[in-house]
């Protein structure tokens, strides 16, 4: 019997790969930046035993369907939004993530955004690179302390608890809203729970690290806006559509809240004529979360590390489902 075969939908690293192919039959998409057409997708998925996943591949029913010898696929990122679930289950497909690894790399990014929005440092960033450093004055490009503030986590998972304890190093006081109550969080690092809308007026930077489902879709809405201070700073480091970007870019045209720092977008890639991007007050990134090259790395051997196990037969070692 021959190697199991699988299929990666972006370029990796030969370093990350060749280690592998001892043990899988193993074909890439040859580019790096731009992602596999549905087209390619659906036809490999059809040849292969396995697959490798990026966030922005959808793996759906009629994906599901095409790869009849489809035993795993292995998604890069913790989140699985881009997977329907339930359909790989129905089809026996098991399906695997990357938790875990990422955790401290992207609570450091969030912190960082949360960081750069307050104390508005793309903007100053931007002032000496168009020569508009002309004189001082006592409030040139002045923002709003981090120390000793409140924030808000919505969402207490491991990126959550990371972020929390980020916080505490600053001694900011750290309310947070989950689906359920975290109380060895509560012990360890003195959070304390509060409801969404509690959270939400009583917070000075409001971080939206919530997992993207059918609940939590649009959850920063109009309404969530209207009820944050007019001082408050939106930041959101997990999925776009957990906000409504009409209604943040009207919250922040009207003064509602005073500023955000995104690295989601509910339609990825953004353009430079997207309307937050024009905003001084908001600071964009294009979904660097969990980009260390370190963290990268060991996302893609997970990754792999899941699809042989899957072939051995051994336990997997991040299943979302089995």
């Amino acid at each position: 019997m021959g190697k199991p075969s699988i299929f990666i939908t972006r370029r990796l690293p030969a370093e990350v790969v060749e280690p592998y192919q001892e043990q899988l039959d193993i074909e890439m998409w040859p580019e790096e930046a731009e992602a596999v057409d549905r087209g390619t997708l659906l036809e490999k998925a059809g040849k292969v035993d396995g697959l490798v996943t990026m966030l922005t591949d959808r793996v759906d029913q009629e994906l599901l369907n095409a790869g009849s010898r489809l035993g795993i696929v292995a998604n890069m990122a913790v989140g699985y939004d881009n997977v329907d679930v339930k359909a790989a289950e129905s089809v026996g497909t098991v399906i695997t993530n990357t938790p875990d690894v990422l955790t401290e790399t992207t609570a450091d990014l969030t912190f960082s955004l949360l960081m750069a929005a307050a104390r508005r440092i793309v903007e100053a960033g931007n002032y000496i690179k168009e020569d508009a450093w002309n004189h001082w004055s006592p409030l040139l490009l002045a923002g709003t302390d981090v120390h000793h503030k409140t924030i808000g986590i919505v969402g207490m998972g491991r990126i959550g608890e990371a972020v929390a304890r980020r916080a505490k190093g600053f001694q900011m006081d750290v309310l947070y809203h989950n689906r359920s109550r975290k109380e060895d969080v509560e012990q360890d690092i003195g959070a304390r729970y509060a409801s969404f809308d509690e959270l939400l007026k009583n917070a000075d930077y409001v971080v939206s690290l919530a997992p993207l489902t059918d609940e939590t879709h649009h959850m920063f809405n109009a309404e969530a806006f209207q009820k944050m201070k007019d001082t408050a700073i939106f930041i959101n480091a997990s999925r776009g559509a957990l906000m409504n970007e009409k209604a943040l870019e009207k919250a922040l045209k009207d003064q509602q809240i005073a500023g955000a720092g995104l690295d989601v977008f509910e339609q990825e890639p953004i353009r430079s004529d997207h309307p937050l991007v024009s905003m001084p007050e908001v600071v964009c990134l294009p979904h660097i979360g969990s980009a260390t090259k370190e963290t990268r790395y060991k996302m893609m051997r997970l990754c792999l590390d899941n699809v042989v196990r899957y072939f051995e037969e051994k336990p997997l070692l991040s299943p979302v489902s089995q």
